[in-house]
């Protein structure tokens, strides 16, 4: 195929693991486009440690920290080039994967989590990873884990009873 066994490895890993790390980065972005350029750039940093990699069971959890890491970059960068306006942004288009109601009022709620808090809730429930290996990707302790994760949830449940995130009436 590619001349090098490690392409072929690279390439077959992303295939196979690619939806799952994609859905990881749309829980940390919010949407499809950014999690598409998030797990697109971890990739790219995972290929060219590829051969640094000795234990391949633990690749799920080097993209993903390579992940956190980029989006916590990015936060960085992007905190510095927003600026007030007295113009209202466009509205987002119709998202497909925001169809169902309580699946649009649970992204809409983790939307307003703090970075921090919502990496933590996507980690833990949406990826089902344990708080010891919440700690290790986010370089924080295990306490801290579980009260992020525990102010998030009571965040959320705050979030969802109220009338601001319920689903719009749709007239026609």
């Amino acid at each position: 195929m590619s001349g090098r066994p490690e392409d072929d490895e690279f390439r077959e890993y992303v295939v196979t693991r690619g939806p799952a790390l994609l859905r990881t980065a749309y829980g940390l972005t919010g949407n499809r486009a950014d999690a598409e350029d998030l797990l697109q750039a971890a990739l790219t940093k995972t290929y060219l440690a590829w051969d640094r990699i000795q234990d391949r069971n633990s690749l799920d959890g080097y993209v993903r920290r390579a992940m956190v890491n980029t989006q916590i970059s990015w936060w960085r960068r992007r905190k510095l080039e927003e600026y007030p306006s007295d113009e209202m942004p466009e509205l987002a288009s119709d998202d497909p994967a925001h169809r169902s109601d309580l699946h649009d009022m649970m992204w809409r709620a983790l939307e307003r989590l703090p970075p921090r808090q919502r990496d933590a809730v996507v980690l833990r429930y949406y990826e089902d990873l344990p708080e010891s290996e919440i700690a290790h990707v986010l370089g924080i302790t295990i306490g801290t884990v579980k009260s992020t994760v525990s102010r998030a949830i009571a965040k959320l449940r705050g979030d969802l009873e109220t009338d601001d995130l319920a689903p719009q009436a749709k007239t026609t």
